[in-house]
């Protein structure tokens, strides 16, 4: 079964999050085809710039408890979409939550609708957001970044904006992206490869420099007797021992 639906219209290649039974949950399987789909764009001259978006109400519902990737292959997977020489525009309609946030926040632009709504619910797993720091904290406010990462609160389309997650909260998203995409059509692929490479250096630098303590800090929380707690209460639709 595919996880990632592909187009290509007018040089922009279409990679559409397709596993509706588990709300687009990033498992070991849809990060591996993520990556290959975004590989595949990335050595393809006929390819200007790809929009990654999603079928059904949720882009992303952040990690799959029951198949959970690696955390080195998740990482490389937000790396790989800083790194590639092409813009990766996200198309939000829904729901983001947890990890998909860093998914997200890997993007070079983001629109998002009026139904979208985010959550960094890590916190209230007994885990954090570690790894997806490495694309969240250079981008979002962080005043803001206090505040979602220790409550775990939903935010709307609008507040996604001002704090920075994503570049534009549209009334109608194809609207939204219409200047966008008609922009990135008109730059040449050599002037899109040069500018992003100026804005994303800083980023991949912190991948270079932080990564692996993350992934170890990861692993070590999901490890915890906290953590267990927390996921098994999530997944049995129960408040974890700690809540009063």
């Amino acid at each position: 079964m595919t996880l990632i639906a592909t187009s290509r219209e007018r040089g922009i290649a279409t990679l559409t999050l397709d596993s509706p039974a588990n709300r687009n949950a990033l498992s070991a399987a849809l990060v591996a085809e993520l990556r290959d789909a975004l590989a595949d764009c990335g050595g393809d001259d006929t390819v200007r710039a790809v929009v990654l978006t999603h079928t059904g109400s949720t882009f992303c519902a952040g990690a799959d408890l029951t198949a959970p990737p690696d955390p080195g292959a998740f990482v490389g997977l937000m790396r790989e979409i800083v790194a590639l020489p092409k813009p990766v525009v996200a198309r939000v309609t829904g729901h983001v939550r947890a990890g998909g946030l860093g998914l997200l926040a890997a993007c070079d632009i983001a629109v998002a609708g009026e139904a979208s709504s985010f959550a960094l619910t890590e916190s209230r797993l007994g885990l954090a957001p570690a790894v997806i720091s490495l694309t969240l904290l250079p981008r979002v406010d962080r005043t803001a970044a206090n505040r979602y990462y220790l409550t775990g609160e939903r935010f709307d389309a609008a507040e996604a904006a001002r704090i920075g997650l994503v570049t534009v909260a549209a009334e109608d998203v194809e609207k939204g992206l219409a200047p966008v995409l008609d922009g990135l059509r008109r730059a040449s692929p050599q002037g899109l490869a040069a500018s992003k490479e100026l804005v994303t250096a800083t980023v991949l630098r912190s991948f270079d420099q932080y990564a692996e303590d993350l992934i170890a800090r990861s692993a070590k929380l999901f490890a915890s007797d906290e953590a267990r707690e927390g996921m098994a209460a999530f997944l049995e639709r129960r408040d974890p021992a700690w809540v009063r």
